[in-house]
């Protein structure tokens, strides 16, 4: 089965923000270019540059992600959140708060990356947050 460029760059920045968080955000760019050298296979130009586009955005409004999260997750503090759990959050909050892709697609995607790289109870904790996110950014 074929992987689209979008869901691959959505995959690949959830990826990215993960070894970001390790990192000083300053050095964003080092980073990325560390990141795409260091996997076994190439990513295709069309899903480096989303996946690039995303991470940057993220990284530029990551304080108002993480305080839109905060507010719409029950008892879950978001540095105690598993750190693929609040990257695919962040990266879904990101697209909600910040482009015009439909909420239920990025809803989806997010869904099917927590999927991917989440545990087991992922893909549904990711579900409830983005959907109250988006419900309240008026995107539902």
């Amino acid at each position: 089965m074929t992987v689209s460029p979008r869901h691959l760059g959505r995959q690949r920045a959830v990826q990215a923000l993960f070894v970001l968080e390790s990192h000083d955000p300053g050095h964003l760019e080092a980073v990325l270019a560390d990141f795409w050298q260091s996997l076994d296979e190439p990513t295709p130009r069309a899903a480096v540059r989303f996946a690039e586009e995303l991470v940057r955005g993220v990284v530029a409004h990551l304080s108002r992600l993480d305080e839109a999260i905060q507010r719409e997750s029950e008892s879950w503090r978001i540095e105690r959140m598993a750190r693929v759990d609040r990257n695919v959050l962040r990266l879904g909050a990101y697209e909600l708060l910040y482009t015009d892709t439909p909420a239920k697609v990025i809803i989806n995607e997010a869904i099917e990356v927590a999927r991917t790289f989440g545990a087991e109870g992922s893909a549904a904790f990711v579900n409830g947050i983005l959907d109250r996110v988006a419900r309240t950014a008026g995107r539902l």
